[in-house]
């Protein structure tokens, strides 16, 4: 049965680039609607920039141009930045939109003609040089528990106290760097604790994630407190109703503005908002958020919402931090690393990957270790994906471009296809990194399909052009079928596959048929391999200062080139001194076994004249062991012994790789013996 659903991620602030935190969460986003739709739900995703409160307002002023001249800039950057991760918004707007207006202005209406809303007197912090109210962030001053010194008005980030403005030792304001005065100001308050009871009910009705129930558990037991929802003038946002001098606080205004967007959404392709938003619909709305914003999501959001009349969300769906190379993302150690900087220099969809093979349905954090990052794109995307479509074609282009009429093997087929509901609702339950684990493992099946059955050595034998197209053929087919289970992540490979098998890769079910009988497309490489020192440059270490996006693209730009030079000079050409060094014998392999506990290496015995050497050779994609015994072998055979985490390795043979990573062992020719050396 089709389902109708609204998704959301969470709002960008207007002031500043996308980096890869915000993208890690686009992206677990992106894969779950685009397997939505795949699986033919009527699947909706809206986001908007988040474009109110005193930080827009100061960075303006500081920039000299207005607010919304401030926003549609910034805007801009976003949408390119998420246009070039593929994350497929069906609508990303704006939060000061007529729109969010609209719904701003309705749900306080609601909320204070119900009684949720009253008036307080606020004693606040007060610039007298700026003429304005300040935020907690913008008074500074020694933490009243530990004295540590320069330390936020809320909070202290050395021994974690939480405290007023008020009890900071010798605050003065960050915008004029005097000291504030106190003063008294009538503020808005939401009454969060008189939904208690149904935050309660809807906590449990399974929402939210353990973890995060847990931690509701954590304020629900300590008192939900009024929520101030009001901001003094100079404010950038909307103006409360009746309140002349005040507005809505950016809090309460932000999560409205999934509404806005989905608003302006209805507007354009002609769908009733209201379908969606009444109290007893059958749609769903899904919010995805990291788990710093999940007090305003859980609590907040959905009082508001209960409070104006209108549904609550179907769920809330929390991620954690990422982190690079353990540690947090810092500008000081280089490892705030942007949306832009990585587009200059990567691939969009190794990251989607990369990603999606870490996210989980828990709330830990993701951690992008760059080593990490290259090697397992490398082997899962290039040496296991990609790797069945490069091979196989090349047999089906000789056997005249058309693939069989039959399959080599139909259980093989059936096995890939009945595994489809188990991935499915692997995606449904975002549990990303299970599904790649599990679509990696029949992507090896693939391969040891095609290693077992040797179509380059069939071809040897004109009599067996068509076994060749057939074992080719089930290669293909299991190769499209793994190419409809990653489509969700890998979006612009499955368009470049579908060009190439000439079908669609868009619905969930079309792998329920083999493809057979049909001819292909000339095979184009669908993805290229990380190189390890590009990916090591996303790391800037250079001083970290506020650029504008011109200079920050001059800069990734300098930066490349500094990485392409650099990998030139590392590749310098040899001299013929320094091949000299290298002793070259022919080995023979007598045995060759698997090596527990790695996917790539091979433990081989060899004979070398009256010697017998170890080596550990990373081979075991491209070679069996049962095939390897016997065969002559080209070996350094003065290379230092080196200790490897799986053994001694005494020596090393000689491969080479074609374009497409394919490896192939230098082989001597026939005669040779193990103790003849080669000149």
């Amino acid at each position: 049965m089709s389902r109708q659903i609204l998704v959301t991620s969470a709002l960008p602030y207007a002031n500043g680039p996308l980096h890869l935190g915000h993208i890690i969460e686009a992206v677990q986003t992106d894969l779950w609607v685009r397997f939505q739709r795949m699986r033919g739900h009527d699947c909706l995703y809206v986001c908007a920039e988040d474009a109110h409160g005193a930080p827009i307002m100061i960075k303006a002023q500081t920039e000299g141009i207005s607010p919304e001249k401030l926003i549609e800039g910034v805007a801009a950057l976003h949408r390119a930045d998420y246009e070039g991760f593929m994350i497929g918004h069906d609508q990303f707007h704006t939060t000061h939109s007529p729109e969010s207006k609209y719904f701003t202005d309705l749900m306080y209406e609601r909320l204070r003609a119900a009684g949720h809303i009253s008036q307080r007197s606020v004693r606040q912090a007060y610039d007298e040089t700026k003429g304005m109210f300040l935020a907690d962030r913008y008074v500074r001053g020694g933490c009243p528990k530990c004295g540590a010194p320069d330390q936020y008005g809320d909070s202290c980030e050395i021994c974690g106290a939480t405290y007023s403005p008020f009890d900071l030792v010798n605050p003065i304001s960050t915008l004029s760097n005097t000291v504030p005065a106190w003063r008294e100001s009538d503020h808005l308050f939401f009454a969060l604790g008189n939904f208690e009871n149904m935050l309660r009910e809807w906590v449990d009705s399974g929402s939210l994630q353990t973890a995060v129930r847990a931690k509701l558990e954590e304020w629900f037991s300590v008192g939900l407190q009024d929520w101030d929802i009001s901001r003094d003038a100079p404010y950038f946002g909307f103006e409360i109703p009746g309140s002349s001098g005040k507005y809505f606080y950016v809090w309460f205004d932000a999560t409205i503005g999934y509404l806005g967007s989905f608003k302006a959404l209805c507007e354009k392709i002609g769908l009733d908002v209201n379908t969606y938003l009444k109290p007893d619909s059958k749609t769903e709305l899904h919010h995805f958020i990291g788990k710093d914003i999940s007090y305003f999501h859980t609590l907040f959001w959905p009082a508001v919402l209960h409070g104006s009349g209108m549904r609550r969300p179907t769920g809330v769906h929390v991620h954690g931090f990422l982190t690079i190379n353990g540690v947090k993302m810092s500008k000081s150690r280089g490892t705030f690393i942007t949306a832009k900087r990585y587009l200059a220099l990567l691939p969009p969809e190794s990251l989607r990957y990369y990603f999606a093979a870490k996210l989980g349905p828990g709330i830990d954090d993701i951690d992008l270790a760059l080593n990490d990052f290259s090697a397992r794109v490398n082997s899962d995307l290039i040496g296991k994906l990609v790797n069945i479509a490069s091979r196989c074609s090349g047999f089906v282009a000789r056997s005249g471009g058309t693939l069989s009429k039959e399959l080599a093997d139909p259980n093989l087929y059936n096995a890939f296809t009945a595994v489809s509901e188990r991935i499915a609702e692997l995606y449904e339950a975002r549990d990303y990194a299970q599904a790649m684990r599990e679509i990696m493992l029949l992507a090896d099946r693939a391969n040891q399909y095609i290693d077992i059955h040797k179509p380059w050595a069939l071809t040897k034998d004109l009599s067996k052009s068509t076994e060749v197209l057939s074992v080719a053929t089930q290669g293909i087919n299991l190769f499209r079928v793994l190419m409809v289970y990653l489509a969700p992540v890998l979006p612009n490979i499955a368009i470049k596959a579908s060009l190439f098998l000439g079908v669609p890769l868009t619905k969930w079910d079309e792998i329920k048929m083999p493809l057979l009988g049909s001819a292909l497309a000339k095979y184009e490489p669908l993805a290229v391999r990380l190189d390890p020192k590009i990916v090591a440059g996303l790391i800037d270490s250079s001083p970290q200062t506020h650029l504008n996006t011109t200079d920050t693209v001059n800069i990734i730009a300098q930066n490349k080139n500094i990485l392409i030079q650099n990998e030139k000079q590392a590749s310098a050409l040899v001299t013929i001194d320094d091949f000299k060094k290298i002793d070259l014998r022919i080995a023979k392999i007598t045995k060759a076994e698997i090596v527990d506990g790695s996917d790539k290496l091979l433990k081989l015995t060899l004979v070398l004249g009256s010697e017998t050497r170890q080596v550990l050779s990373g081979i075991r994609k491209s070679y069996t062991p049962e095939i390897l015994i016997g065969r002559h072998v080209v070996l350094i055979a003065n290379l230092m012994p080196r200790k490897m985490r799986f053994g001694i390795s005494e020596g090393m043979i000689l491969c080479a790789s074609d374009t497409n990573d394919r490896i192939y062992l230098l082989s001597a020719d026939e005669g040779a013996t193990s103790n003849l050396p080669v000149s």
